[in-house]
């Protein structure tokens, strides 16, 4: 809703009448006959031009003592801007003041929220963001591309064989020397893997 169109009667001296020289609005709005003095009579009257667009609640008002009276104005909605003039006249004829209105075609207020693209975009973790250099993969990540390729898949199956098997040989035999020779068979079959993962 447009903020009133105030209107100061009395202010200086007996049907004396102060307005604004323009107002402009898109929609319903307010007289606002604020009096400052002893009791007055108001005449309100659109122009022609204003009152093809806009309809006054009543021509003729009374204002109290120090109070204060609003009459509404109802404005039709227009395409394009139409301006005319309120007339304002105190103690019937007394004085008379004018007020430029105009009225603009309706903009409705944009309430939707604009969303930044980068919004959209996946977001990296703080520590990515620190440090952008490549992470590297796991060792079950490597296994996994490895083995989806084709190329290690035998070699980690026989791996594990042979790490079972000189376990098994270990145990059974428990004897020194069998103990060193199967600790250097694990260690050469994870060394092996371990080159072949890079």
């Amino acid at each position: 809703m447009s903020s009133a169109l105030t209107v100061d009667l009395n202010r200086d001296r007996l049907h004396d009448v102060a307005v604004p020289g323009m107002y402009t609005t898109d929609e319903a709005f307010y007289v606002a006959l604020e009096n400052h003095g002893e009791a007055v009579h108001i005449h309100l009257h659109l122009d022609d031009t204003l009152s093809t667009v806009a309809t006054l609640e009543g021509g003729n008002h009374y204002v109290d003592r120090e109070g204060t009276t609003t009459v509404r104005v109802d404005v039709d909605r227009v395409e394009e801007p139409v301006t005319g003039k309120l007339k304002i006249v105190t103690g019937y004829g007394a004085e008379t003041a004018y007020v430029d209105v105009t009225v603009e075609p309706f903009e409705e207020e944009n309430n939707s929220v604009q969303v930044d693209e980068e919004l959209s975009k996946p977001q990296r973790n703080a520590s990515q963001r620190r440090n952008p250099a490549k992470r590297e993969p796991s060792m079950s990540e490597k296994f996994g591309s490895r083995s989806s390729s084709g190329v290690s898949l035998p070699l980690v199956a026989f791996a594990a064989l042979a790490v079972l098997l000189a376990l098994i040989v270990g145990v059974v035999v428990n004897n020194g020397v069998v103990l060193v020779g199967v600790g250097v068979v694990i260690g050469g079959v994870l060394v092996a893997l371990a080159l072949q993962l890079r």
